[in-house]
């Protein structure tokens, strides 16, 4: 079977590593860009994605360039506590969470595809307008601004907007808390996160709040922002554990991305094509599920192929799932309970469980893990996505 892959994203390239390993030996990546670049900034990879490249043979190479993810911890615009738990090993996975660069990711997955399925397996400079090409399956996988989603479904228009934006950046800064912890810092309207991805003080930040009047552009990740309009937002955002707009002003720079994401499709597959990862399911960057699912869709979707020659196991699989996935992070998913902890406390408080009992935040915690997908012992017993 003759494979022509759309992007060479990290859900594209993934795609590529998949279904070499299921079997399939003509397998092409065509991207559009003339040259592929690390670009962007951090991202989280949860314990399922992680376990997809670690059957994949990458988990050495993984651990190497990322930061494995003690905690994730939510507080108030205040530096209080709201709830903090622990991540990947320390909570009972078998495989880690990481904080990683994207790009470094990306390149990664890059090399992995050269050596394994060729060099001229990833050819750059060769977009994908439409439907028609030399092969038996097109997988799109060319992001939010998908032409071959775009093809399948003419007329969608540009990604809906949510009213909110998201500056984000990297700082050399002091470790914080255990020096692995992800942190999330807000309202429900207003929010910090950061967490590290480099070797401990290359700290990864977004900033988040509402923007008046309508964004510049949507989608595009790699918009540069006024960094001192950043900082004047979360002036007085200083907490005893972390200084916020001291991380703000030592990044280089910022970069702007208005909170968009696309409505969920009835299908996802035509004569020929399937889409996968941020064209098929584009959502809000909550729950750390961007890069994840799109991994797992490359995933389900070599072993669809492999073992009934379609992708129907695929989309029946993975079209619900994300799309609940997409619903959840609309309403805000996991992080909600730091718009709960200001709705009932908007000054702060002196006791959480008085606030947000601990059986509501864990039951918040523990209905989007099995929204996404990453329940820990779901996880851990679930069988593989291997063929053979």
């Amino acid at each position: 079977m003759k494979i022509t892959v759309a992007g060479a994203g990290i859900g594209g390239l993934a795609t590529a590593l998949s279904l070499h390993a299921a079997g399939f030996d003509q397998v092409v990546v065509h991207e559009a860009a003339g040259e592929i670049r690390p670009l962007g900034v951090g991202i989280n990879l949860l314990p399922h994605a992680v376990r997809e490249l670690t059957e994949l043979g990458l988990a050495e190479r993984l651990a190497a360039i990322a930061v494995p993810t003690a905690e994730l911890a939510y507080f108030n615009r205040y530096g209080q506590a709201i709830w903090c738990e622990p991540r990947g090993l320390g909570a009972g996975y078998r495989w880690p969470q990481y904080s990683v660069h994207r790009g470094r990711l990306q390149m990664l997955l890059l090399d992995a595809v050269r050596e394994r399925l060729g060099a001229h397996a990833v050819r750059t400079g060769s977009r994908i307008a439409g439907l028609r090409h030399d092969c038996d399956l097109l997988v799109g996988a060319d992001g939010i601004h998908s032409a071959v989603r775009a093809a399948l479904f003419p007329g969608e228009g540009a990604p809906p907007w949510n009213g909110l934006v998201l500056w984000r950046g990297t700082t050399r800064a002091e470790p914080f808390l255990t020096g692995r912890s992800m942190i999330m810092a807000g309202d429900g309207t207003q929010k910090f996160v950061a967490y590290p991805i480099g070797d401990g003080r290359l700290v990864n930040w977004i900033a988040e709040r509402p923007l008046d009047g309508e964004p510049p552009e949507r989608g595009n990740w790699n918009r540069h922002a006024d960094l001192a309009a950043v900082v004047a937002h979360f002036a007085d955002w200083r907490f005893d554990w972390l200084d916020v707009p001291a991380v703000i002003a030592g990044a280089g720079a910022a970069f702007e991305y208005p909170m968009v994401d696309r409505e969920p499709l009835p299908h996802w597959s035509g004569d020929g094509v399937v889409l996968l990862g941020d064209a098929a399911h584009a959502m809000y960057p909550i729950g750390s599920n961007g890069a994840s699912q799109a991994i797992i869709d490359a995933r389900v979707l070599a072993h669809s192929l492999a073992t009934t020659g379609s992708t129907a196991a695929y989309e029946e699989i993975r079209r619900p799932a994300t799309t609940a996935l997409q619903l959840a992070n609309r309403r805000q998913g996991p992080e909600v309970v730091m718009k709960l902890a200001h709705e009932r406390a908007p000054g702060g408080f002196d006791d959480i469980e008085a606030v947000v009992p601990l059986a509501e935040r864990a039951e918040i915690s523990a209905s989007y893990k099995r929204t996404a997908g990453f329940d820990p012992a779901l996880l851990n017993e679930r069988a593989s996505w291997s063929v053979g």
